[in-house]
């Protein structure tokens, strides 16, 4: 009998480009439902690596507007309209207040693009169609027996940010994005199976003689502070991801360590394509 979620890490790398990590995606799988967070770079060669199109997604959650996060979004537009060869459907993008702006300078920047599509293609005969939202706080949508909700981050300032709850059957997977420890992701993460979280080891950061990359620490979770928000509600499971600096072969088991001082449940270091069912 198959979870009743499952969680596939896409791409756990950081701005900093790295050959074995995709930028920040995450895919989640549930029942006939398959949501994508974010879309950072490389997300569509992951996506086909875990046996999942463009055309397959039912909507893309957006945690903020850090390009680290957004660097593919164009790319998932572009790929679902020519890749889909049924009746269209519109690609359902959900993010905080902004993303709609994001998405409208997307589609301005493909075009060309897309009137070379539409020139050459009979069966292409309008453009992309993406249906854009913004949300807060609450509800986000439902598909079927699938429901998503939005609560606020601390990820200034870089503001607003959100995180995603994701429930099916009674069960619960939550996708922090980029923040540091707040009220709305306490909240969001209640009695949640699993927590996907975005981490910063400061001690390592701050050994580095480089001012800008100390200020990574002002707006990320440390390990110890994931693990800490895991531990308050209660997660079953806490999966590290995004994890600045990357860790270094033979290290694993120091950042798993950092966590399970704070943490009593499982705790994932996340690869690219790990996967983790929730229920």
């Amino acid at each position: 009998m198959s979870a009743a979620l499952e969680v596939v890490t896409l791409g756990t790398g950081s701005p900093l480009p790295d050959p074995n990590r995709a930028g920040p995606s995450t895919l989640v799988r549930a029942g006939g439902a398959t949501l994508l967070v974010d879309a950072g770079r490389g997300v569509l060669m992951r996506m086909a690596a875990a046996a999942t199109g463009a055309p397959q997604l039912g909507a893309v959650l957006v945690t903020h507007l850090h390009s680290d996060h957004l660097t593919d979004l164009n790319d998932l537009i572009t790929t679902r309209w020519v890749m889909s060869f049924g009746p269209p459907s519109p690609l359902r993008v959900a993010g905080p207040p902004g993303i709609r702006g994001v998405v409208d300078g997307l589609l301005a920047s493909l075009a060309p693009d897309v009137s070379y599509r539409l020139a050459h293609h009979a069966d292409l005969t309008s453009p992309p169609a993406v249906e854009v939202t913004e949300h807060s706080d609450g509800p986000v949508l439902e598909l079927d027996d699938v429901s998503v909700t939005a609560a606020p981050t601390d990820h200034r300032p870089a503001a607003p940010s959100v995180a995603y709850r994701i429930e099916r059957d009674g069960h619960a997977v939550v996708i922090a994005g980029d923040t540091i420890p707040c009220e709305g992701l306490d909240r969001l993460c209640a009695g949640a199976d699993v927590l996907v979280h975005t981490v910063v080891r400061d001690d390592l950061i701050r050994s580095l003689p480089v001012a800008r990359l100390h200020d990574v620490c002002d707006y990320h979770s440390t390990v110890a502070q994931a693990a800490q928000t895991a531990a308050r509600a209660g997660v079953e499971t806490l999966v590290l991801t995004h994890c600045v600096p990357a860790v270094a072969p033979g290290a694993e088991e120091e950042w798993l360590a950092l966590a399970r001082a704070e943490f009593p449940g499982e705790v994932v270091l996340a690869a690219d394509l790990s996967s983790v069912p929730a229920g």
